[in-house]
Parts: structure tokens; sequence; C-alpha cells
């Protein structure tokens, strides 16, 4: 599967452009740069030179250093967003898949309520009942888009269930957490990372929108959608604060969708992508 994918060259082109991003950010600390949260009137609104590459905001706060760093928040709540997302929807979907009856039922009711609003209005609504700040866009965006994703494992598992291989383990007497263990779930991990790959770019959309409107990562800590918020009041005159971090997202978003892409191909082509039972 992996050789299949390494054989795109937009693939091996997105892949290079990531592995860029995850190394800057890193490696920010050690880089050199200057501090990205530190003000200076006096250099406000410079031009690239070779103390400040890409010159800086109306704070005099340096472009590049806040773009680095601010990577590390952007992806990086991006991934804790995942992270609870993935953990929390796998176990609620498969029990509701594995358990059926009355746990199912409930489950799915709850998520249909989680369901019938929009994302975004719903992340809004969490946001100013749990208040800003990057901890709580976190949970907000977890509490608004765990439902999908517990429906789809809800419905990879029941079609699982009837598979061959696992009838085979309950004729042979294997006990349900260990069929779950070691029968569902490797089945079921390859599909998710797709689908969670692919929903990455949506995620750090999320994250920047809830910033730029003042209701997610608050200034002075550097993130993209917060960059983005505080360059509009110069867009006419100093495009290039809202180009820089405008583009960051632009690529990252779409080196996660051509990988994600690429991985639910190269899954189809060797029949390990389940069709989500709704």
């Amino acid at each position: 599967m992996m050789r299949g994918m390494l054989g795109k060259g937009i693939v091996r082109l997105s892949l290079a452009l990531l592995l860029i991003v995850g190394a800057l950010a890193l490696s920010a600390p050690w880089l050199g740069l200057p501090d990205p949260e530190e003000v200076n009137l006096a250099e406000k609104l410079a031009a690239p030179s070779a103390q400040h590459l890409l010159g800086t905001d109306h704070l005099g706060r340096d472009v590049l250093s806040r773009l680095i760093f601010g990577s590390r928040v952007s992806i990086g709540s991006v991934f804790a967003i995942l992270l609870l997302i993935v953990g929390f929807s796998t176990f609620a979907g498969s029990l509701a898949g594995f358990a059926g009856g009355a746990v199912d039922s409930a489950l799915m009711r709850i998520c249909d309520i989680f369901l019938t609003f929009p994302t975004l209005i719903l992340a809004m609504f969490f946001v100013g009942v749990l208040g800003t700040g990057l901890t709580n866009v976190i949970l907000a965006i977890f509490l608004t888009h765990w439902a999908w994703y517990a429906r789809i494992v809800r419905g990879i598992v029941l079609s699982l269930k009837s598979r061959e291989f696992v009838l085979a383990a309950r004729v042979a007497g294997t006990s349900r957490f260990r069929l779950v263990v070691r029968h569902i779930l490797p089945s079921l991990a390859p599909q998710v990372l797709v689908l969670a790959t692919l929903d990455i770019g949506h995620m750090m959309l999320h994250v920047a929108g809830l910033s730029f409107l003042g209701l997610g990562v608050q200034p002075p800590l550097p993130e993209w959608g917060v960059m983005i918020g505080d360059a509009r009041q110069f867009i006419w005159t100093q495009p290039q604060l809202l180009l820089y971090p405008g583009l960051a997202i632009f690529v990252v978003v779409m080196a996660f969708n051509l990988l994600g892409d690429a991985m639910r191909d190269a899954l189809d082509r060797s029949g390990m992508l389940e069709e989500a039972v709704k």
C-alpha cells in the first residue's frame, strides 16, 4: 500500500511539505528566532530585512517567528482534537455496533442530536459556554465532531461483524473483548486513519476560523487564525500580513487532503476500505 502511495509525485510532494512544516514546528525553540510575542513598536510594519526575513506586524513582532511558532499551535491543536475524537468515537461506535440493542439505540439517538446542528455554529455555542482559549476550542470542536465519527465507526463495525473471520472467531469461543481487540480494531484502524487524515484540514479551518472571530486562541499567542485576524485591518496597505498565514493554512490543508485521498485510494484498491453503513 505504501509503495503504491509513494509512487505518486503529488503524494511525495505533500509528504515533503508536511515534513518540512513539522520539522520547523518541532525545532522552533532552537532556531534562534525572535520571541514571537515580543512587542517592538519602533519596528512596526517593517519591510523584510536580514533581521526580519518576512518583516514585522503592526506591533513590531517578527512575522516569520510567529508563523513558525504558530504552526505548533495550529497543527498541534488539530492533532489533540483528532486524538480525542478518534479515541472516544472508536469506543462509542464500536460499543454501539457490537452491543446492539438498547445501547446502540441510545448512543445513536445522542449522535442524532449532535448531528442536527452545523458543526461551526455548534462549536461557537460551546465556546460561548466554555469560554475562549485554546483548551476550550479543542473541547468545543471535539464535542461537535465526535458523533459523526462514532456513527461511521458503528457502520464499519456492523459490517465487520458479519465477516467470516469474525464469525469463525465467535464460533471458536473467543471472548467479546478479545474479539474486538484482536479482530475488529485491526480492521477498523486503517479506515479511521483515512477519515482522520481527510478531516485534518477541516479541523484546522475550524480552529483558524474561531480564532479569527476572536472566539478561539487569544493574542498574543501566535496562531495562524489569530495572525489573519490581527492583519485584517491592513488588508489594503500591508496585504502580505494576511498572505503569509493564509498561504500556510492553504499549503498544510492541501497537503493533508492530498495525502488522505491517496491513502483512501490505496486502501480501496487493497480491499481494506469498507463502506460505512449509515
